[in-house]
């Protein structure tokens, strides 16, 4: 039996998990696979991120009847300039994102605001005042519904921290999630009684190692952030998985093929998907120098009390 996982953030909407990449259908539709993966390596339940409007509304129909998925609603900083484009103004944006949270399919579903925060290395993608503006603005969402949030921050100074710190009284828990900053951010943030969230991306470098060993084990998340942000044999964090178990490195570590020579019930190579959970696991127990069992039970109460609070509904009446 492997440990039980919540994935806090797995982007199940991309078309990647339809084998369309850039537009272009490269290989079969294999979502159904990288579910039963995630199932047989101990993933109880996957929190699917929204990043927009459109994504809250393919997220729905993704996780509508389907056990163990859930999702977010918000909108990404690098994707906020959709508030000012859209036909009815960022008032209308604004009512979009809510009839999401009140839409029947999702009764249930819906377990943090977000993907939401800032990203000042994405400045290309949408400009630092709107960014600023409409992170702001979700806000309300939290407040109104009392759900966590999912926050994302890049590179941002201290932004990023006044301003959920100027809100903190409004929303009842939060987890930077994708966490890549300093100890003195984390720091603050921890001070703040927000959550971190690890995934590969948080375990690239020796300095990113240094930070996650001190990340406090009660405040700990897990997440791949797939089909991103898995774990390569380049990023420092690679070195602590030599000592998993070779039953181990077949459910966290699966056989995988190119894309271009994509055969079902192999993992695609270089796309992360939720299995690999397994691999953030094993390298947080190294550095914690702890039995990844413990550290995983752990994580799953963390979580579980945060996004679950009142048991698993699922969606059903």
């Amino acid at each position: 039996m492997p440990p039980r996982f919540i994935d806090i953030g797995i982007n199940l909407t991309d078309p990647m998990f339809r084998g369309l990449y850039h537009g272009k259908q490269v290989h079969a539709d294999d979502l159904q696979q990288v579910l039963f993966r995630a199932k047989r390596a101990g993933v109880e339940r996957m929190i699917v991120t929204a990043g927009n409007v459109n994504d809250c509304k393919e997220a729905i129909d993704l996780v509508k009847g389907q056990e163990g998925l859930f999702m977010t609603v918000g909108c990404h900083p690098t994707r906020c300039s959709e508030f000012e484009s859209h036909e009815g103004g960022p008032e209308g944006y604004f009512s979009a994102l809510k009839s999401m949270l009140q839409s029947p399919d999702a009764k249930g579903k819906i377990v943090a605001i977000g993907e939401c925060g800032l990203d000042y290395d994405r400045l290309h993608f949408c400009p630092k005042e709107t960014q600023l503006k409409f992170f702001e603005r979700q806000f309300d969402l939290a407040e109104a519904t009392k759900l966590p949030m999912f926050l994302h921050d890049r590179n941002t100074g201290k932004d990023f921290g006044e301003l959920v710190s100027k809100h903190r009284s409004r929303f009842t828990h939060g987890v930077v999630h994708s966490f890549t900053g300093t100890l003195e951010e984390m720091q603050h943030y921890l001070d703040l009684g927000l959550y971190i969230g690890i995934n590969g991306c948080s375990l690239k470098t020796e300095e990113n190692l240094k930070v996650a060993a001190a990340v406090p084990l009660e405040r700990l998340m897990l997440e791949t952030d797939g089909p991103w942000c898995d774990i390569r044999p380049t990023h420092a964090s690679h070195k602590h998985l030599s000592k998993m178990s070779a039953e181990w490195q077949e459910l966290f570590n699966p056989s995988s093929k190119k894309k271009e020579r994509f055969e079902q019930g192999f993992m695609v190579k270089s796309r992360n998907e939720p299995c690999t959970i397994g691999q953030v696991l094993c390298v947080m127990a190294s550095l914690h120098g702890m039995d990844p069992e413990v550290l995983s039970e752990t994580v799953y109460q963390n979580t579980t009390k945060v996004f679950f609070p009142e048991g698993v509904n699922d969606g059903q009446p």
